[in-house]
């Protein structure tokens, strides 16, 4: 379904093409530009490119205005057009326009969103988090934004490859390999009878000997070699190591109803010698106090000097750098990648530039081709504005955080419904526990930092996933309450906007896709997070104003209800928050 600003950009500009030809092509570098606008008295949309055509085109920018609107087909859609300003249109949209684009929406699963005719490959990077460690809050933001994003791409059409970057090669490993094997053997034999909290202590064990023991300090390194080089007894134990740190992140995912794909670090080792080379080869290394290494333009530190991009130690041993490195170039020459994002946090914002641009002076990356992005991302604040801790000081691990959610949310249920099945309580309580951080952490800008407030995320009014669910919910119940389903509705009956509240809340569901493309061009969740809560505020007020039971509009005021349910379900899907049917 064609949103109403993709229709109205079409229409504009066969206007501007029709008025000012030959001289529109002059003004062929200047974009359209159609906007919502911010308060009613200006309409529904408004022209904003007037002032910007003036020089191409010689005119003042109301003249110019007045042309395109001489010239403009109102195509079924447009009630009334107005100039303000110096060239400004204020564009209103027909009732019986919006009321088309609701009977769409209302009998489309999809809530009018089309399937790209060509589908972009799209590879996301996030999570990542690192074996042999616990996933703690620093991991939360990336895995809902992650997942929030390939939602959102998965939704639109596209084919995603959702990756998990894990941490699981590096020397650290040779250590905890050559304790396990003198101390805990059995463990490799049955890594199921172990959790992530043994596999820790034996690294704190490991840390403490390598420090004060030679002989084992040798041992572990020659434990890296062995590893490095394929040997068979080390392979089975680095995998019962990874296996046992996997039941833990995996019962985070599941809570989380998250699906990623596994791709550690390990994956791209047999690659890391060949990207060197190739590198080397091509002229872009240099050798700096024995490590090799790549200088760009644009990369300074605090002191103005070069800044290198390592990519081999001065052992000859490599680091994150290469293993990026070969994983973008794996990602754009095998995936076939169209796009690439990778969600990490803000810090890291220098390393990926710094990936990018080698990779782009490599001849790997096309920015014609494949667009990258880094998707930064603040800290997780306490109540005291400072990064979350437990009370002991130390990081909070992301699974108590998660399980204190749902418990706080279970005592909420049960004083809500006390009458309900233990078994449903648990399950709402769940569901609503994770919806709840979801939402919290999507419905803030990304790149700043936000407080954590288990208080807040869970209230039933404002800005929360318990408003919006409740608003799914109370849909349903004016379902029931008419004693008709989905299917029953759109057979009968045809929506026709007339009330203010109506046209109001018709205009915003017509709005849905233009708020999921410019959140597949800025990766905001927040704007899709906004676009709902204004959605379930307008849905609402129809509610207060509009009577649906027994009223001679009944018919289309269902269909308009089950277009909000459409769109309500298909975001709530694309933040990762499952629907309910009782709260």
């Amino acid at each position: 379904m064609q949103t109403p600003k993709e229709h109205l950009l079409r229409n504009f500009s066969e206007a501007l093409e029709h008025s000012f030809h030959p001289l529109s092509q002059e003004a062929g570098s200047v974009p359209l530009e159609i906007t919502k606008s911010t308060q009613d008295k200006f309409g529904h949309y408004q022209f904003n490119s007037a002032m910007r055509l003036a020089k191409p085109l010689g005119q003042p920018p109301r003249a110019i205005a007045e042309k395109i609107i001489e010239n403009l087909s109102k195509d079924g859609m447009i009630e009334k057009l107005e100039i303000a300003g110096p060239g400004f249109v204020n564009i209103t949209l027909l009732p019986s326009y919006l009321s088309s684009l609701v009977n769409a929406i209302a009998r489309d699963e999809r809530a009018g969103i089309e399937s790209p005719a060509t589908p972009q490959r799209i590879v996301i990077d996030f999570s990542s988090p690192n074996i042999a460690k616990e996933l703690h809050v620093g991991h939360l933001r990336s895995t809902i934004i992650g997942d929030c994003l390939a939602r959102l791409f998965e939704f639109k059409g596209h084919d995603v490859v959702r990756l998990n970057h894990i941490g699981d090669w590096g020397t650290q490993f040779g250590m905890l390999i050559a304790f396990m094997k003198q101390d805990v053997p059995e463990a490799f034999q049955n890594p199921e009878g172990y959790a992530l909290e043994d596999l820790m202590g034996w690294y704190k064990q490991a840390k403490a000997k390598f420090d004060s023991d030679e002989n084992f300090k040798t041992n572990s390194q020659k434990e890296v070699g062995r590893l490095q080089g394929g040997d068979s007894s080390s392979l089975k134990a680095w995998e019962a190591i990874c296996s046992i740190s996997r039941q833990s992140y995996l019962e985070i995912y599941r809570l989380l109803d998250i699906e990623i794909k596994d791709r550690g670090e390990s994956f791209y080792n047999p690659f890391l010698k060949d990207v060197v080379d190739e590198l080397q080869k091509k002229g872009l290394v240099q050798e700096s106090d024995g490590a090799l290494c790549i200088f760009m333009k644009g990369f300074t530190n605090r002191e103005g000097e070069p800044l290198p991009l390592i990519i081999r130690k001065t052992d000859g041993g490599y680091n994150y750098a290469t293993t990026d490195l070969a994983a973008i170039r794996q990602r754009i020459r095998d995936e076939k990648a169209d796009r690439i994002i990778y969600v990490t946090d803000a810090g890291q914002a220098s390393h990926f530039k710094m990936i990018f641009q080698a990779a782009e002076e490599a001849g790997w990356l096309d920015p014609q081709k494949t667009r990258v992005d880094h998707v930064p991302f603040g800290l997780v604040l306490g109540p005291d504005g400072k990064k979350f801790k437990t009370r002991s000081g130390e990081t909070e691990r992301l699974i108590d955080l998660i399980t204190t959610a749902i418990e706080k949310a279970y005592s909420i249920v049960s004083e809500r419904q006390s009458e309900m099945a233990e078994e449903e309580k648990r399950h709402l309580a769940e569901k609503l526990g994770t919806s709840s951080i979801k939402y919290a952490d999507l419905s803030c800008h990304r790149t700043g930092d936000y407080t954590f407030s288990y208080d807040r995320m869970l209230k039933f009014e404002g800005n929360t996933a318990s408003y919006l669910l409740y608003s799914f919910v109370r849909i349903q119940g004016i379902k029931k309450k008419v004693g008709k389903e989905t299917e029953e509705i759109l057979n009968e009956s045809q929506a026709v906007l007339s009330h203010p509240s109506e046209i109001a809340l018709g205009l915003h569901l017509a709005q849905f896709g233009e708020t999921l493309d410019q959140m597949a061009n800025d990766l905001l969740p927040n704007q899709l997070t906004e676009y709902l809560y204004q959605l379930a505020e307008k849905f609402n007020a129809f509610f207060r104003d509009c009577r649906v039971e027994g009223s001679e509009e009944e018919g289309s005021r269902l269909t308009l209800i089950v277009a909000t349910e459409r769109v309500l379900k298909a975001g709530l899907h694309i933040l990762g928050i499952g629907t309910v049917e009782r709260m």
